[in-house]
């Protein structure tokens, strides 16, 4: 699981990210809400431990600015207010759960393993791209009806190419996506996998590729290419 950690107590978020990694969650821990932003828009989080009050954008903007850009993944509240207003104002904005400092550590770990069981309303369980169709849930894909036959890291590549279809995804953040466990991949190991990916569209009789490359900045799914 890959979690977005934004709190700007730097006392409270050192041991809690510790802790995390420690259990194997890939955390990222930024300390204000505009940062917090710029990470939710350039990767895909299972879940995000939002702190209420924060620096330059506060917790409730940026939890529905996140909401309304289409985020499926979970949102945890954090916040040392315990009034029923600010809880009401929290779920309202999109929050799945609400926790109050101070809090015990495994409390938190408990939380995110519930909301982790806890079947994701938001997300689309099969993501359709003209021809191109990929199955979150059975891992499978397909274009044109024909099965594609991935490995696990070019299925963590396509999917998050179709999940942001219009984005531009550079070559390090590919790589923060599908090898964030392997401090040895570099981008060349993303440029292999994109290569294999095309060479087994093309197997399928794929005239024009699905991956456009944008010259000198990165790569995005085709607007057009997959609905050939």
């Amino acid at each position: 699981m890959k979690i977005l950690f934004v709190e700007d107590d730097d006392r409270i978020a050192r041991p809690v990210v510790e802790d995390l990694r420690h259990q194997k969650y890939i955390v990222d821990y930024v300390a204000d809400g505009l940062t917090a932003w710029a990470y939710a828009e350039a990767s895909e989080y299972d879940c995000i431990l939002l702190d209420l009050m924060l620096p330059k954008l506060d917790g409730i903007t940026l939890c529905k600015r996140i909401r309304q850009s289409g985020y499926s993944g979970f949102i945890l509240m954090l916040t040392a207010k315990d009034t029923v207003t600010d809880r009401v104002l929290g779920l309202d904005a999109g929050a799945d759960d609400y926790l109050v400092k101070p809090f015990a550590i495994e409390e938190l770990s408990a939380r995110i393993r519930a909301l982790s069981r806890r079947p994701q309303q938001f997300q689309d369980q099969v993501l359709q791209r003209g021809q191109l169709r990929m199955n979150l849930q059975t891992r499978e894909v397909d274009y044109a009806q024909q099965p594609l036959d991935l490995t696990p890291k070019e299925f963590m590549l396509l999917e998050c190419l179709m999940k942001r279809p219009s984005t531009v995804f550079t070559c390090e953040m590919l790589l923060d996506q599908v090898c964030e466990l392997d401090r040895q991949a570099g981008t060349g190991t993303i440029r292999t996998h994109l290569t294999n990916l095309r060479r087994k569209f093309k197997q399928l009789g794929c005239q024009q590729n699905p991956i456009r490359t944008i010259y000198g900045v990165g790569y995005r799914l085709s607007s057009n290419g997959y609905n050939l």
